[in-house]
């Protein structure tokens, strides 16, 4: 045990194994070296006491609607998230009357609790190694497209005997490791989500995007949910207004112990995706045909929904949401970029790819089957296609309610009209008219058709758009405005009948069809390329696994539950000490520069709390300080907002809502020296409940001790 530990301590920087605190670890085989690590830091639980005890911490731990993480913290099934989480379900429930995203909202009852359409949370029963059943179907030797077939059929085939016992579980069967190892993980999932409180938008998104990535953060980002079960059964039930609060087994245990510097400190949540053993060649391909575009594309998209959501209120509750999932990123894609330069992780990955070639050369591994040259002659072949993709995507992926509505067209929306005469079949748009803002989406789409067309390579273009140079000479508002105006798409109550002659000669209607045209002939293009690739980084992954098969290896996030450890602590942010907590002292500050930056503008209220001489029992012991959020070297990604924090006692002490600027190349190479998870202080969000939100009900619920 000792000398494996010493081993996992001393991987070098550039390899993709494990170092002290970095990995995001699978919890049903974590490595017994890796929790013997956890252990010298200071967790104090039990090995069983994370995934098979009845009480292990996974149990308390949700996939948060399929994009988050959440933690439940009650007997009655109450559910700590980030605010930027339940975002949407705020803005849905939202109107200019009633603006729980600007005013906030607490439930006084369980029959004031608000349902959600469309979100669950998702629990993790089990998870399973079934790698050499996989491999003996003889999955290594097809196609990708073939490979997905087989996962997929497997997994119907897993899923329909799991319901054949228990209705309420469903199974995934995911590749890992680049697709050397498959596990399969069951779950089950409640659907009846119900909002109970959410602080204003002012402190769940205080420094919106000034402070977004950067450190030091007071931002209060957390909102509450809760689950609701079928009252016979306890379990999984569609909504309705019968149904109970759930009550789990376990849930977690809520601490006003506080944490210090160098404290253990654990995460555990659904990362959703990282590239840890991504090629250099890969690397090069993220930073210049992905993150490039999309950062261009969305600068001008973002400029255009800012100025509109400043003019009008109701626009801004429409869109307060959608502007903030494509600004998160696109600050992201920027900070990766510089990363990768400022770090060198290209060097480094190039660096690390010689050692597997020595290796390689001198025991033969993996001979006529990893072969570099090959990988980069595929990614420069690859190079302008992935460009244009990406630009494709970020143009015309959900960015105007138009374009949604034209592709929708092709994909399966649901036929009504007699059965047996196609010509009186049509299919017809709801209307929401609530989610969007006809100004502002036209001229978005307007800006960015054009910015596509200066792009690209004439080539790459939509046929459409000879309709705008020809028929509308370039106008490119004039060609949004007719579409809009003439177009069956927009009518509200439009029955369209797709089988008529008429239907394809409406000009929206065949900007979709020019539009699914091209990215098929894209797709087309790009798919031998595609699985070339992913053959060769699966080689790549398996030869670094081999080369290190003494020391223990995490696979890339892909949206299964995690595990990440490390510290309390901070780091050197511009050649001084970052500390690693901030204090009420400093939100006041940032309050007292609204003037000059309006996105630290919060209600009077909010000042004066946080301006107490007095912070009762969410006062930190050690400093005397009401602490606000901390940091820790806990290993995170996007799909860890709202993950639970837990000490070495494996008690609730925050939630991880951000990384800070020097992490946003974690997704491909974790720096040890500089990456960190930002998380809201629980004690924050206690007080925030107690002293604005006046909700004793939840408190005595929560029971923080």
């Amino acid at each position: 045990m000792k000398i494996k530990t010493l081993l996992l301590s001393a991987l070098l920087a550039t390899g993709t194994a494990a170092h002290a605190d970095e990995g995001m670890w699978t919890l049903f085989d974590l490595p017994q070296p890796v929790f013997a690590q956890m252990q010298s830091y200071g967790f104090a639980l039990p090995y069983e006491g994370l995934y098979s005890a009845d009480n292990a911490i996974k149990n308390a731990v949700v996939n948060f609607s399929g994009y988050c993480s959440g933690v439940v913290v009650s007997p009655d099934g109450l559910v700590f998230t980030n605010h930027h989480c339940g975002f949407e379900a705020i803005r849905s429930h939202s109107t200019v009357e009633h603006d729980y995203m600007l005013n906030g909202f607490y439930a006084k009852s369980y029959e004031e609790e608000l349902p959600n359409e469309d979100m669950f949370v998702s629990f993790m029963v089990d998870q399973k190694d079934i790698t050499d059943y996989v491999n003996s179907l003889g999955i290594q030797e097809m196609s990708i497209s073939s490979q997905e077939h087989l996962l997929d059929s497997l997994e119907n085939a897993m899923s329909k005997e799991v319901k054949a016992n228990d209705s309420t579980l469903r199974v995934e069967l995911k590749p890992f490791y680049e697709g050397n190892k498959y596990y399969v993980t069951t779950y089950r999932d409640f659907t009846d989500l119900r909002l109970v409180f959410t602080i204003p938008k002012s402190m769940g998104k205080f420094g919106g995007e000034t402070d977004n990535w950067m450190w030091p953060r007071q931002t209060c980002d957390f909102s509450v949910f809760r689950i609701y079960a079928d009252p016979k059964t306890n379990g999984p039930a569609p909504y309705s207004k019968d149904n109970v609060p759930y009550h789990p087994e376990h849930w977690a245990q809520v601490s006003l112990d506080g944490y210090k510097d160098g404290d253990f400190a654990m995460t555990m949540g659904y990362p959703g995706s990282t590239e840890r053993y991504l090629s250099s060649y890969g690397i090069r391909e993220m930073r210049d045909a992905q993150n490039t575009p999309r950062v261009q594309v969305r600068g001008i998209k973002q400029e255009i929904m800012l100025r509109h959501m400043r003019a009008d209120e109701a626009v801004r509750i429409k869109y307060d949401s959608k502007f903030a999932q494509s600004s998160n990123y696109w600050k992201n894609s920027m900070g990766m970029n510089k990363c990768i330069d400022s770090i060198g992780i290209i060097q480094q990955k190039e660096a690390y790819e010689k050692r597997i070639r020595q290796y390689q050369d001198q025991t033969g591994l993996l001979k006529g089957k990893l072969d570099f040259d090959k990988m980069a002659e595929l990614y420069k072949k690859r190079f302008n296609l992935a460009r244009t993709l990406t630009l494709f995507s970020e143009t015309f992926g959900r960015t105007n309610e138009f374009t949604t509505r034209a592709i929708r067209l092709s994909y399966g929306m649901e036929v009504k009209g007699p059965k047996d005469n196609p010509k009186k079949q049509y299919v017809e748009f709801a209307d929401n008219s609530d989610e969007w803002d006809e100004a502002l989406d036209k001229e978005v789409m307007a800006a960015l058709l054009k910015n596509y067309a200066e792009q690209v390579d004439a080539s790459q273009l939509p046929d459409f758009y000879k309709t705008i140079n020809g028929k509308f000479k370039g106008d490119y508002k004039k060609y949004v405005d007719y579409l809009y105006d003439k177009s069956m798409i927009m009518k509200k109550g439009e029955k369209i009948y797709f089988n008529k002659k008429s239907y394809k000669k409406d000009l929206g209607v065949q900007y979709g069809i020019d539009l699914i045209d091209l990215l098929q002939k894209l797709g087309e293009m790009t798919k031998p390329l595609d699985d070339s690739i992913a053959i060769q980084e699966r080689y790549l992954c398996d030869a670094k696994l081999r080369m290190e098969q003494d020391l223990p290896h995490y696979s890339d996030a892909n949206f299964t539950m995690r595990l990440s450890y490390g510290q309390v602590g901070g780091y050197e942010l511009g050649g001084k000490p970052s500390g690693y907590y901030t204090t009420a002292e400093s939100i006041v500050e940032k309050m007292n520069r609204a003037d000059e930056n309006i996105e630290y503008a919060a209600e009077p209220i909010m000042k004066q709390l946080l301006s107490s001489n007095d912070f009762g029992p969410y006062t930190d012991k050690t400093t005397g300080k009401m602490q606000l959020c901390f940091l820790t070297n806990n290993d995170i990604t996007g799909g860890n907002s709202g993950s639970p924090m837990f000490n070495g006692k494996g008690q609730l002490i925050g939630l991880a809502f951000d990384g800070n600027w020097d992490s946003l190349s974690s997704d491909i190479h974790f720096d040890t020296r500089l990456a960190r998870c930002i998380g809201v202080d629980i004690r924050y969000v206690l007080f925030m409940m107690d002293r604005w939100g006046h909700a004793d009900r939840l408190l005595k619920e929560i029971n923080a001790k």
